[in-house]
C-alpha cells in the first residue's frame, strides 16, 4: 500500500466537522489566522478536482461509492471511472444476483474479483466482467461443481483462481477438469479441501495450461502424485496439509520437475528421507518448506543436508536464517529479511517471485496451524512465530496480511469459552511491535484489514499489560471509532475489543471521552435484529463502563437504559441475556450516587424482563438477572414493582433449584431475596411461598459470599415472628448458630447473631403458642432447646471482641481515647452499609431492657450502625433520636448488674449520638 496521504483541513458547519483533502492536518502546519478562516467557511463539496474525488473513492468500499456518486450528476460520472473499478472485494458485504446486475455496467474493466461464500459465487456470474484476471473466494465449503464450471466458462481471460482457506468439500475432478479447459492462461490456482483430485484434472492442467506455474492444493483428502509429476510448467507447488500421499513415489517422482523452484509440505507427514531426497535430488529447488510436520519433527537426529542456495523452512530451524540464504547479498540476515528484501532495489525478479510466494505459504500455514492449536510449538511461537506473522503483515499483498493478522488473533487463544488467552504469548506480540503495526492496520480503508485487526487487538487486550499498550498508543479512540461503523464485522470486533479494555478501571474514561458509550449504545439500536454476537460484544462492554460511577451516568445519557432493556426483553440469544442483564445490574448499583437504579426500574417492561430471565436455562443469564432485581431493590418503588412482577415467587424458585449452582448464582438469588424482604410485606410473601428452607440451605455452602447473602436474608425474614417459627420449624437455628460462631466472614456472623437475637427476643412465644394449639407440644421443648442454644452462641460471638483489658481501661477513664481504641477493635466494617427500619431500632431499643445476652446484642448492633463515617450512621442517629433513644441507653449504661462489655458499647452508642446531634440539628 502506498504511504503517500492526502492530508486534511478541518472545516466546522453548525455542529458538523468536514474532513477536506489538500489541507495542513494539524494546527501547526498553517497559520492560526487561516485555520481560524477555514473553521468559519463554508464549503462546496462538488468544487472538488476530479483527481480529488477520485482519491477519495478509491478510499472506499463499493457501496459507500455507490452511495456518494448518487449526489450529483459530476460525481456520478467521476465514480465510473475505469481505475475505481479495477478490484472489487465483496466479502464485506452480501452480494445476491441483483446487486451484481447493478454492478455491471461499471466493472467492464474489472481485473481482480474477491468474494465470500456461496451465493456471492452464483452472483458474480451476473457482473460479466469477462476481463476478469483474478477470482479469489474464502467460505467456498457449499460451492459446487456446477457453480465453478459456470465461473471458468464465463471468465476464459482468468490468470489466477484460489478458493479457500476452508474446505472446499462440493468442488470434484470435474470442476478442475473444465476450469483447465476454460481458462487455458491459468497461471496460479489454488484450490483447497478437495476431496480427490484425480490423474484426469491434473493432466487437464497440464494439457490446456501451459503458463499454469503455481499450483496449490492444499488440505485435500487426495492428490494423484504421479500425475502432478508431469506438470512441466511448474514452478510453485503446495500440498501443505493433504494426507494420504505417498512420499516414497513424490521424492522419487518430483524431484525432476525441470522448472521447481519452490515446494511446500508443511502440515503433512512427509518423513526425513523424503526431505532429504527432495533437496538433494531437485535440481532448480531453492525452497522446501516443511512447517508443522509431525514425523519429521520427532526425528531428533535428523539434520538437514545443507546444499548452497537451497533453504529448509521448518520449526525446528531458524527461519529467518534460511529465507536469508535465498539471497547473494550477504548484509541481508536476521529478523528483517522480509522488510529489507521489501526495501532492496536489487532484488532479481526470480527472488521477488519465490519471496512473494513463500510470504502467502507461510501466512496459510501458520494460520493452520494457530487454528489447530497444535501442542508442543510454544518455543517456536515465542521464538520465531510472532516476529514471522509481525513481518507477514507488512506485507504488501492484502490476503497475507489479512492471514496473519487473524494469526496473531488466534495463536494467542488458548480458551475461546472462557477467553483465556497466552499471556506470554500475547506480551511477546507486545515487546515485538506488534501493537503499533496492529493499530495502523486497524486505520486502514480496508474493511476486512480493520475487522481482523480490531480482533487480534481485543484478543490481546485480555492481558492487562497489553492493554496498557493498546491504550497508550491510541488503541481506545481507534476502537471507538471503528464501533461506528457500518460494517457489522468490524464493528463486532471493535466492540470486543472495548469489552476487553473496558475491564481495566484506568481505561473506562477514556472509552467514554473517546465517544466510546454513545458508539456502543448506537451499536445496540443498528444491530438489534440479526446481530447477536455485536450485541452481546456492545452490551458486556456497557456493561463493564456502568460498573464505573460516571460512566455509569455516560450510558444513561447515551440511552443505554432503553437500549439494554430492548435487548433483555427481546433478544433470545442467551450470551445478549447474560451481559445486557449485567449491564443493568450495574447501572442500578450506584443508587447514592446517581439516578439510574430508579431510571432502570421505572423502564417500561424493565423489572418484568429481568423477573422472566431468572427463569432462563441458562445458569449465566439467571445470575446476572438476580443480580440486577437484587440491585435494583434498593430502591423502595424498584421493590414493589419486583414483587408485583412476580419477584418473590421468581427469586424463591431460583434460591429453591441453586443448592448446586455456582456460589456466584448462590449470592446473587440470595441477595435479591435479601433487598426484596426489606419490605415487610414482601418478606412474610417471602415466608408464605417457602422461601426460608432454601435460604437456609445457602447458609450451609461453603461461599463467604453466599454467607452474608443469606444471613442478610433470614436477618430481614427473621423480623416478622411468622417467619421466625419457620426458620426454627425449617432446622434454622442450628445454620445460624453455625454461621455465627465458623463463618469466616464477620459480616455473615454478625447477621446470623442478629438473626437469633430478632428470633428469640420474646416475640415469636405468641405465634408458637397459637401453632401449639393444634399440634404437638414437642414443639415448645425445641423451641426452648434452640433458644438455650442461641443466646449460647450470640454471647460467644460478642464475647470474640470482647478484651478484658482495652474494656477495663475505658471503664476506668472514659476517656474519648480510650473508647475510640474500642471503637476499632469491635468494628466490623462492612456493617456500616447495613440500613435499619424505624421499628428493626425501636426493637433493638427495647431489646437493651431484656435481662439475658440479648442486651448485649443490641448494644453493639447500635453500636456498629452509629459509628461515624458509616453509610447509614446519621439516618439510624436520627432514628434512635426521633424514639428517644438516649434515655434507655444511659439506663443500660449506668445499671449496677449490665455487664462490663454492654455499659462499654452502650457508653460508645451515647458518644457516637452526640457526635451526630450537631449534623441533625
Amino acid at each position: 500500500m502506498s504511504s503517500r496521504r492526502v492530508r486534511r483541513r478541518l472545516s466546522k458547519k453548525g455542529k458538523e466537522i468536514l474532513i477536506l483533502p489538500g489541507y495542513p492536518e494539524f494546527k501547526d502546519e498553517a497559520s492560526t489566522s487561516e485555520a481560524d478562516t477555514i473553521a468559519t467557511c463554508d464549503v462546496d463539496w462538488t468544487l472538488l478536482p476530479d483527481d480529488t474525488v477520485i482519491q477519495l473513492f478509491s478510499s472506499l468500499n463499493y457501496r459507500d461509492r455507490a452511495s456518494l456518486s448518487s449526489t450529483c450528476r459530476a460525481w456520478r460520472a467521476l465514480s465510473t471511472s475505469p481505475c475505481l473499478w479495477e478490484f472489487l472485494d465483496l466479502r464485506a458485504h452480501k452480494c445476491d444476483a441483483a446487486l451484481a446486475v447493478s454492478l455491471t455496467s461499471r466493472c467492464v474493466n474489472l481485473q481482480r474479483l474477491w468474494f465470500r461464500g456461496v451465493d456471492t459465487a452464483d452472483a458474480i456470474i451476473h457482473i460479466k466482467a469477462h476481463n476478469l484476471r483474478e477470482i479469489s473466494g474464502d467460505y467456498c465449503r457449499k460451492v459446487s461443481d456446477a457453480t465453478l464450471s459456470v465461473i471458468a466458462a464465463r471468465h476464459g481471460l482468468l490468470e489466477c483462481l484460489q478458493l479457500g482457506p476452508d474446505f472446499c468439500e462440493r468442488i470434484t475432478s470435474d470442476s478442475i477438469k473444465a476450469t483447465a479447459i476454460c481458462c487455458n492462461k491459468l497461471k496460479k490456482l489454488r484450490l483447497s479441501g478437495i476431496r480427490d483430485v484425480q490423474c484426469d484434472a491434473i493432466e487437464a492442467l497440464a494439457k490446456y495450461c501451459p503458463n499454469l506455474t503455481d499450483v496449490g492444493f492444499l488440505d485435500c483428502l487426495k492428490v494423484d502424485e504421479t500425475a502432478l509429476s508431469k506438470m512441466l510448467s511448474l514452478k510453485f507447488l503446495s500440498v501443505a496439509g493433504t494426507s494420504n500421499l505417498k512420499w516414497g513415489l513424490v521424492s522419487h517422482l518430483w524431484h525432476k520437475l525441470p522448472n521447481l523452484i519452490a515446494l511446500d509440505v508443511s502440515r503433512t507427514d512427509i518423513g526425513p528421507a523424503a526431505v532429504s531426497r527432495l533437496l538433494i535430488s531437485s535440481q532448480n529447488l531453492k525452497v522446501l518448506c516443511a512447517l508443522n510436520c509431525a514425523i519429521l519433527e520427532k526425528e531428533v537426529n535428523f539434520s538437514a543436508p545443507k546444499i548452497m542456495g537451497k533453504s529448509l523452512i521448518a520449526t525446528f530451524i531458524d527461519v529467518f536464517e534460511e529465507i536469508s540464504l535465498l539471497f547473494s547479498d550477504t548484509t541481508i540476515r536476521g529478523n528483517n529479511v522480509f522488510l529489507e528484501w521489501r526495501n532492496s532495489k536489487k532484488n532479481s525478479k526470480s527472488i521477488d517471485e519465490v519471496m512473494t510466494w513463500l510470504e502467502w505459504i507461510l501466512s496459510h500455514t501458520l494460520l493452520r496451524v494457530a487454528e489447530s492449536n497444535t501442542q508442543g510449538l510454544d518455543e517456536f511461537w515465542l521464538k520465531q512465530g510472532v516476529m514471522l506473522l509481525l513481518n507477514l503483515i507488512q506485507s504488501s499483498q492484502e490476503d497475507v496480511k489479512e492471514r496473519a493478522v487473524t494469526g496473531i488473533a488466534t495463536f494467542v487463544v488458548k480458551d475461546d469459552e472462557n477467553a483465556s488467552i497466552d499471556h506470554q504469548m500475547a506480551e511477546a506480540v507486545m515487546h515485538d511491535g506488534g501493537i503499533g503495526l496492529l493499530l495502523d492496520l486497524a486505520k486502514s480503508w480496508r474493511e476486512t484489514l480493520q475487522s481482523e485487526a480490531a480482533k487480534a487487538i481485543a484478543n490481546l487486550s485480555v492481558n492487562l499489560n497489553v492493554a496498557k499498550a493498546v491504550a497508550d498508543e491510541g488503541g481506545i479512540e481507534i476502537l471507538a471509532d471503528l464501533a461506528k461503523s457500518s460494517n457489522r464485522l468490524v464493528a463486532e470486533e471493535a466492540a470486543g475489543g472495548l469489552w476487553n479494555l473496558s475491564v481495566g478501571e484506568e481505561h473506562k474514561a477514556a472509552i467514554a471521552n473517546a465517544g466510546g458509550v454513545k458508539a456502543l449504545v448506537d451499536l445496540i439500536f443498528r444491530w438489534s435484529v440479526g446481530g447477536d454476537s455485536v450485541l452481546e460484544r456492545a452490551a458486556g462492554a456497557l456493561a463493564n463502563l456502568a460498573a464505573d460511577d460516571k460512566c455509569s451516568t455516560e450510558v444513561a445519557l447515551a440511552g443505554g437504559v432503553h437500549a439494554l432493556v430492548m435487548l433483555a426483553r427481546t433478544c433470545n440469544f442467551e450470551g445478549v441475556q447474560e451481559q445486557a442483564a449485567r449491564a443493568l445490574a450495574n447501572l442500578a448499583a450506584h443508587g447514592d450516587s446517581n439516578s439510574n437504579n430508579a431510571a432502570v426500574g421505572q423502564e417500561i417492561g424493565a423489572v418484568e424482563a429481568l423477573v422472566q430471565l431468572t427463569r432462563s436455562s441458562h445458569e449465566g443469564v439467571r445470575q446476572e438477572a438476580a443480580g440486577a432485581l437484587w440491585n435494583l431493590s434498593f430502591d423502595d418503588r424498584n421493590r414493589e414493582a419486583i414483587a408485583v412482577a412476580g419477584g418473590v415467587e421468581a427469586l424463591v424458585s431460583l434460591a429453591q433449584s441453586c443448592a448446586n449452582a455456582s456460589p456466584g448464582l448462590q449470592e446473587r438469588a440470595a441477595g435479591a431475596l435479601w433487598g426484596l424482604s426489606v419490605s415487610e410485606a414482601n418478606s412474610i410473601a417471602i415466608g408464605q411461598e417457602g422461601g426460608v428452607a432454601p435460604l437456609i440451605a445457602l447458609a450451609c455452602t461453603d461461599a463467604e459470599d453466599v454467607h452474608e447473602t443469606a444471613a442478610g436474608a433470614l436477618w430481614n425474614l427473621a423480623f416478622n415472628s411468622g417467619n421466625a417459627l419457620r426458620i426454627v420449624e425449617e432446622g434454622g437455628v442450628p445454620a445460624l448458630v453455625n454461621l455465627c460462631s465458623s463463618s469466616v466472614s464477620k459480616m455473615a456472623r454478625f447477621m446470623a447473631a442478629l438473626s437469633l437475637a430478632y428470633m428469640f427476643d420474646g416475640r415469636m412465644d405468641e405465634c408458637a403458642l397459637i401453632g401449639n394449639l393444634s399440634e404437638s407440644s414437642s414443639k415448645v421443648v425445641s423451641l426452648d432447646g434452640s433458644r438455650k442454644m442461641a443466646l449460647k452462641h450470640i454471647e460467644a460471638f460478642i464475647n470474640m471482641f470482647y478484651d478484658r483489658q482495652a474494656f477495663t481501661a475505658a471503664a476506668m477513664s472514659l476517656a474519648p481515647a480510650a473508647l475510640v481504641e474500642v471503637t476499632e477493635r469491635v468494628r466490623i466494617q462492612e456493617a456500616g452499609y447495613l440500613r435499619c427500619s424505624d421499628a428493626e431500632i425501636g426493637r433493638f431499643i427495647t431489646m437493651l431492657k431484656n435481662p439475658s445476652v440479648l442486651k448485649a446484642c443490641a448494644a453493639f448492633a447500635l453500636l456498629q450502625f452509629t459509628i461515624p463515617g458509616g453509610r447509614h450512621a446519621l439516618h439510624h442517629a436520627r432514628l434512635m433520636q426521633n424514639v428517644g433513644a438516649s434515655r434507655a441507653l444511659r439506663v443500660t449504661a449506668a445499671a449496677a448488674n449490665a455487664p462490663l462489655e454492654t455499659k462499654i458499647f452502650t457508653r460508645i452508642v451515647l458518644r457516637n449520638l452526640e457526635y451526630h446531634k450537631d449534623l441533625l440539628s
